[in-house]
């Protein structure tokens, strides 16, 4: 099982978007994804992200082509 990067937008309170770059498996759940990526940044000093799911953005970044 491969390792892969992706990239979790979540919008918070304050307007903004936070993108976290969490380290998963190639056919990681998009759900553990956002919950791992939400649970760090409300252990940050940002405003409030908003804890919904559909409200993210998840992407796979550095796919390579064998």
């Amino acid at each position: 099982m491969e390792s892969g990067c992706w990239l979790v937008a979540l919008p918070a309170t304050d307007g903004r978007q936070y993108v976290y770059r969490v380290y998963a498996p190639d056919d990681a759940l998009p759900a553990d994804l956002f919950w791992d990526a939400w649970h760090c940044h409300d252990e940050g000093p940002h405003p409030r992200a908003y804890d919904l799911f559909d409200a993210a953005r998840i992407e796979r970044v550095g796919t390579t082509v064998s």
